[in-house]
């Protein structure tokens, strides 16, 4: 008899919760076999069976919270693989039964809906179709697939989902009353979502970093036309040459990684009554994703080329998209860009990604007249940057300094050259 208890994450992950078990007591399992699904703040983690026997007790329910180091099943000697087999039996047998066959038959005509749940076995459902159907309080044996295999997709979900939607309404609207609901609830349709594990660490995260620093933020513009028109000038040879796309993100990260050499504590850290500066350059890059915004590094930017940052950033957000990044993906990051102008943001004050002390906000490309002397005034492809930071060890003029090279480097970009 052994315990599967909760292994170590990450350094900064202490907890997860229970999102998904795939085996339930009295299944034979192998080692090294996946037996639940742990949702954690940043990623889902499989924990497998460290050994081969039958899973006798669950000692936590889908849902619950669950610390590193705590037990959470237990498996027992391979020999009694066999108990599982006898349960299964019995089951169809009782269908034969010479008693009220009219009635049985009234009984297995919706069942073949549900395919798992007729064959005795939880249904084969996909990570992001589990956790839709948890939010939404679906239970996946009733889901309808098309899918040859029986595997339930997060569409099925939805499909199924939005059926029940409209008819179960309005029973509840008039049984009760309105002093047992809030008035903002009375009367209308409402939709109530728990929120998930991660938007809940997102949401804890955000108002701890506007309660535990002194945030302030400081705003600039940016000329775009000398890098649109290097990249106009030098995107399909890049692609060529490096099987990749020049975007703006690595002009960024290049321009952010020397303004953070020429104001090393907007790389730094505060622990305690210390700082800490930080003589390397992890660059976090944010990605919105169906499940929250998460933020993957890339490591050592100072040291690489446009090309490698450009090819990390795919690979990271492709990642990030398809819930496939690991946690070393998302750990130790220095400094953090975020870019709203991808949603068409004009303007929009970036909060800190705590441990970190700054964070830079790009925003949406758009033409403005622009006085270019004294004489002419010209439209200019601008952008709007922002740069957040913690006023308790960086100083404003050390804010506005930072993003005023990061603006210089941007508008003359063959500087970032000489700076790399």
């Amino acid at each position: 008899m052994a315990e599967i208890k909760v292994p170590e994450l990450a350094e900064s992950i202490t907890e997860g919760t229970i999102a998904q078990w795939l085996k339930k007591p009295g299944d034979y399992v192998e080692k090294g076999e996946t037996i639940c699904e742990l949702e954690t703040d940043k990623v889902n983690v499989e924990i497998m069976a460290e050994e081969s026997g039958v899973l006798q007790q669950l000692l936590a329910n889908e849902g619950d919270t669950v610390a590193v180091g705590q037990a959470i099943a237990i498996i027992g000697e391979g020999a009694a693989a066999p108990t599982a087999a006898p349960q299964a039996a019995p089951q169809p047998v009782a269908e034969p039964k010479p008693a009220a066959p009219a009635d049985q038959a009234e009984q297995a005509a919706p069942q073949p809906v549900a395919v798992a749940q007729a064959s005795g076995q939880r249904p084969i459902a996909s990570p992001a179709a589990r956790k839709m159907a948890r939010e939404k309080g679906i239970d996946l044996t009733q889901v309808p697939t098309v899918d040859p295999l029986g595997r339930v997709r997060k569409q099925d979900v939805a499909s199924f989902a939005a059926q029940p939607a409209v008819a179960p309404q309005p029973a509840p609207q008039a049984v009760p009353t309105p002093a047992a609901i809030p008035a903002a609830e009375a009367g209308k349709p409402v939709i109530r979502e728990k929120m998930s594990r991660r938007r809940q660490t997102i949401a804890k995260r955000l108002l701890e970093v506007t309660q535990t620093t002194a945030m302030l933020t400081t705003f600039n513009e940016i000329d775009m036309s000398a890098v649109i028109d290097l990249r106009k000038r030098k995107k399909d040879k890049f692609f060529e040459e490096h099987d990749v796309r020049l975007g703006f993100m690595s002009f960024f990260v290049k321009a952010a990684v020397a303004a953070l050499k020429k104001y090393p504590y907007v790389n730094a850290e505060i622990q305690g009554d210390e700082i800490l500066l930080k003589k390397y350059y992890d660059i976090g890059v944010a990605v919105s994703t169906d499940e929250g915004l998460v933020v993957p590094v890339v490591r050592d930017c100072d040291r690489k080329s446009f090309a490698e940052i450009e090819r990390d950033i795919a690979e990271l957000a492709a990642k990030a998209r398809s819930n496939k990044l690991s946690l070393a993906d998302l750990q130790g990051g220095t400094f953090t860009i975020t870019n709203g102008g991808v949603f068409g943001s004009l303007l929009s004050t970036p909060l800190l990604n705590g441990p970190q002390v700054g964070i830079l906000g790009m925003h949406s490309i758009k033409l403005r007249p622009v006085a270019v002397d004294e004489e002419r005034i010209e439209n200019r492809p601008m952008m709007y940057v922002a740069l957040s930071y913690d006023h308790r060890i960086i100083d404003g003029k050390e804010a506005v300094g930072f993003l005023k090279t990061v603006k210089d480097l941007i508008e003359n970009p063959e500087d970032l050259l000489l700076e790399s």
